[in-house]
């Protein structure tokens, strides 16, 4: 079998497509050939060493991945059977999806959703996913589509893309938050009726801005997630689940406690599976077939170390497909 191989070299990780032998595989209860994975912001960080995301070595990244069952002993799955697989540190501190096979826990499986196939499982992948618990949270929170405007902070990256196409088909008027002049075009076509420049947003903010977001969809956090809270609606309700311009948070109480404002984290890495499952069948029925085409690139394991490198600088607009059969 290939695979992308993380290994360290005077504290620089190295990332090699090698031959490995499925008996290096780690231990678990299902094998699956893999045919789909992606390449999320996780694991280019993973991939380059820029964050601290695998601790030990040699590693196989990719918190994702979609294939078919070689062999069970898992009596929930069986051989032939289509599954898919985001999360549970995978890709992290268990070999993961960039890989011709990968050996998991049967409970980190999920069978494939009907209505999808690998590739367009790992188009959504673990950024769908998320996007689409960040707007089960803002519905459970009472926003509507007739409660106001939504905001999507970094808006061109797989789950901030992905949220903007839900969040339009749902009805709901989206504004993207993004620091690319050039995803503008693409941006509309996911269905944003407004795009703001990230620098909008990257100053140091007062307490209290001018109300305008019935609900948010964050990524960034820092500086990014305190602006976004301070112009949030009375009753307002964000989702943050990214720290893309950092883990910090400098804002104050006074949109919680003047404003009513609802701050829900969104985790997808140990979402229950009955959670999870609601969201894939949600993401199945709700995204519009253009959204495959439009935010998907493809490419090769061979390509995934240089593409990550290109994720992190900007350089990518929605998924990253990997095509590892």
């Amino acid at each position: 079998m290939h695979a992308l191989v993380l290994e360290q070299s005077e504290g620089k990780t190295l990332a090699t497509v090698k031959q490995l032998s499925p008996d290096a595989l780690p231990p678990g209860e299902v094998t699956v050939d893999v045919s789909w994975s992606g390449l999320n912001y996780k694991d280019a960080l993973a991939i380059t060493g820029k964050g601290k995301i695998v601790r030990q070595f040699p590693m196989v990244p990719g918190i994702d991945f979609a294939g078919q069952v070689r062999h069970s002993e898992d009596p929930r799955f069986h051989t032939g059977q289509q599954v898919l697989l985001t999360g549970w540190g995978v890709g992290e501190n268990h070999w993961g999806g960039l890989a011709e096979q990968a050996r998991v826990k049967g409970d980190w499986l999920t069978p494939m959703p009907e209505g999808l196939d690998g590739r367009r499982a790992m188009i959504i992948g673990t950024a769908g996913l998320t996007a689409m618990l960040c707007i089960m949270a803002l519905e459970e929170g009472g926003v509507r589509p007739d409660s106001g405007e939504v905001i999507v902070t970094g808006a061109s990256g797989g789950v901030g893309s992905t949220a903007v196409s839900l969040l339009s088909s749902l009805g709901y008027r989206v504004t993207a938050v993004s620091g690319r002049p050039s995803t503008h075009d693409y941006l509309h076509q996911l269905g944003a009726s407004e795009i703001l420049p990230r620098e909008a947003f990257s100053a140091d903010s007062r307490p209290l801005e001018k109300q305008r977001w019935a609900g948010a969809v964050d990524t960034a956090g820092d500086k990014v997630l305190a602006s976004v809270l301070a112009q949030m609606n009375y009753g307002g309700v964000v989702a943050a689940c990214g720290l893309a311009a950092g883990f910090a948070l400098p804002t104050t109480v006074m949109p919680f406690i003047l404003r009513n404002v609802r701050l829900q984290g969104v985790d997808s890495v140990t979402a229950p599976a009955e959670r999870r499952l609601a969201a894939w069948k949600r993401l199945v029925k709700t995204l519009p077939d253009a959204f495959y085409q439009q935010a998907t690139t493809e490419i090769a394991l061979v390509d995934a170390a240089a593409s990550a490198a290109k994720l992190l600088n900007n350089e990518i607009t929605g998924r990253t497909l990997v095509k590892i059969r």
